[in-house]
This record gives structure tokens, sequence and C-alpha cells, in this order.
């Protein structure tokens, strides 16, 4: 399985998943010029996507699903002026290709909104961002994956300094906002396992928080729990800066 984040922050988000011959987007909160120009840089087409898989109905995840008319959209929601969407029930477990994908009940103020469980004949990648807890009733689900698509999005010392109103930052702060890097490190920490060689943190907020605050505030988890750090890569992504991950990265030319 290989992995790219093509953008991950409140600005837009995007992912591309894939394996052999399987590609599923998560979600396209981009321009679609800069969807465009990621896939080519990446050596791939449009056209070659499988599915797109939206969380929730967010602009930032959903901004350019018209680019997508041709290729089934999977969503927790009603799609705008998609009719033929494909609904997607928490922990009804579906096939696209080679995946087995599980959608995972998260907790946000965009309705349904759902992570995902992205399972190949070898590996598992979990995919979780936009939630303001983490149900206990998931753990199962996200135990000891190969990679993990993580939110980190705020520090909340940080977040109560900046100048956003206050029913914002309770927003930010409640069960249907986003998780601090606390909340976040203390979840991975859990349910990271041997098998275990990636984690992303994502989502993180470019005014509430920084990528170093996220990274550290993970690596002082692990080093609290005892993890091998060594045995993991951990990257903080940016807004519009891409990622590449998993097995097969010797594709990736630039």
């Amino acid at each position: 399985m290989e992995f790219h984040v093509l953008a991950s922050g409140s600005k837009g988000n995007c992912s591309l998943i894939i394996s052999e011959d399987t590609k599923i987007m998560i979600d396209c909160g981009c321009s679609k010029k800069y969807i465009r120009d990621c896939m080519a840089e990446i050596g791939y087409s449009m056209d070659q996507l499988d599915a797109l898989l939206l969380t929730h109905s967010h602009t930032d995840h959903i901004r350019s699903v018209d680019l997508f008319a041709d290729i089934p959209v999977y969503a927790p929601f009603e799609v705008f002026n998609r009719k033929d969407e494909i609904d997607v029930v928490p922990y009804q477990r579906f096939q696209i290709g080679q995946f087995f994908i599980c959608p995972l009940p998260l907790s946000h103020d965009a309705g349904p909104t759902v992570g995902y469980v992205i399972e190949d004949s070898q590996e598992k990648l979990v995919y979780v961002t936009d939630t303001g807890y983490f149900n206990e009733h998931n753990i199962p689900y996200v135990e000891n994956a190969n990679y993990y698509i993580f939110e980190s999005n705020h520090d909340i010392p940080t977040l109560m300094a900046t100048s956003r109103p206050q029913f914002l930052k309770a927003r930010i702060l409640s069960n249907y906002g986003h998780l601090c890097n606390e909340d976040a490190s203390a979840i991975l920490s859990r349910i990271i396992g041997e098998r275990t060689t990636e984690v992303i943190l994502a989502h993180i907020s470019q005014e509430a928080n920084t990528r170093k605050m996220a990274f550290d505030c993970f690596v002082q988890e692990l080093h609290l729990i005892g993890f091998p750090l060594k045995q993991i890569k951990i990257h903080a992504a940016g807004q519009y800066e891409m990622y590449h991950g998993g097995r097969k990265k010797e594709k990736i030319s630039g």
C-alpha cells in the first residue's frame, strides 16, 4: 500500500490511497487545479481513480466534488447534485477493488461524519480527522495499523490566545470540534503497535498550533510509554505540502 497526503488543514484536505491497481481518494477540499497538478506530479491521472470517499460535508473536504462526476462517490451524507452516491454507514464494511473499508463514526458539527479504516491483503491504514473526541467503541478497529493519518488540530493555550471569538474557541474545544495535540497523542499512543511504521499528524491549525508543537507532543507521549521511536516515521502534515508514504515511494520522481 502507498498513500499520498496532498493537502491537510482547514483550507483543504485530500489524500490518495493506492494498492496495486486500486486507487481511491479521500476528500477533495482543494481546488480542481491543485488536485490535478498533485496527481500529475505523483504520476497518475484523475481517470485512474476507482472512487472518492468523503468524510463529511464541510467545504474544506468537498470543495471539488464536481470534479468526480464520472467516479463513484461514497459518503455518509447526501452529496449535492449527486443522486448516484453510495451511502456510507458506520461499521458497515464495503470493498473497492483490493481495499476492504470500514467507516468509523466521528463527532463533528457537520452532520454525519466518518473516518476510514482501509485494508488490503497485507496492510492497514487508519484515516481520522475532524472529530471532537474518539469513541471507545472505535478502538478495536484502529489498533496496530501500519499507517495512521490522524488529526492533531490545535494546542489549547495557543488556541485560547488567538483573536478568534469565544464561541468559535468553544466549538473547537467541544465534543463536536477537533482533537487537540494532547488528546490525539494519547489516543495514538494507545492504538499504535508493532506493525506501525508511519504516523501522519493531520489537520493541523495554522493559527492555533504549529507542526513542531504537534510533533513534539506526540514524541513526548511515546517517550512516556516507552515506545521505540526508531520503529516509526512521524510527520506533521502541512496545508499544501504533499507527503508520500507507504511501501511504493520509489515511484515518486519529484
